[in-house]
């Protein structure tokens, strides 16, 4: 989910790193590793947690609020998210609890530069574990929320168009083919190419 502003929590988080993070690629729409059901993590060890962190700085870098492994190509059940709190990193995530009503102006890092109005739930509450193996149970809202709701989607290989009403989704693909056809156009069909993210609103 993208980040309508900056965080200062960005730069803290970077200056605890001893190692180099790496920069991940965030796959965009068209790509069907992002329609695909992410597996469940049976086992923590260091790659996960490198995984993680480099995931931490792809989302500041994008910049985003929130993002879902399956964005940076790995089918494994965990996202990571900064609302302006510092980072977090969530395993085999679930919402047990909803309630509620919110509507946010919500993007998608990969669906860069578009935002839409839509409605889900004000309030859940997620369940799941942290790198430690620690249980996680959150009670979240509104902003947090959304974060959550909308990562989860990406480990179920469900993309935010799919939340859109009717006029919504029609307008959206509309714009999400002509990208596609000018993208192909301007790279001779070269795969891989793709338009800047915008600071809108997404996770």
């Amino acid at each position: 989910m993208s980040r309508p502003c900056g965080s200062p929590a960005r730069e803290t988080w970077k200056a605890s790193k001893i190692r180099l993070v790496a920069i991940y690629d965030i796959r965009v729409f068209g790509d069907p590793v992002l329609r695909q059901r992410a597996s469940d993590i049976e086992e923590v060890d260091g790659a996960l947690a490198r995984l993680a962190e480099d995931m931490i700085e792809t989302m500041y870098e994008a910049p985003g609020v929130g993002l879902a492994a399956p964005q940076v190509g790995v089918q494994r059940r965990l996202f990571v998210y900064d609302i302006g709190d510092g980072p977090g990193v969530v395993l085999n995530p679930r919402i047990v609890e909803s309630s509620g009503e919110w509507t946010y102006n919500e993007g998608c890092l990969s669906i860069p530069g578009l935002s839409w109005e839509v409605v889900r739930p004000k309030q859940v509450r997620l369940v799941g574990t942290d790198l430690d193996g620690d249980d996680i149970d959150v009670d979240a809202d509104e902003l947090l929320a959304r974060c959550f709701q909308h990562e989860i989607d990406h480990l179920e290989g469900v993309l935010l168009v799919e939340r859109l009403d009717e006029d919504q989704r029609k307008d959206a693909m509309r714009i999400l083919r002509g990208r596609a056809l000018d993208l192909s156009a301007d790279s001779g069909g070269r795969k891989g190419a793709r338009a800047p993210a915008e600071s809108s609103g997404a996770v």
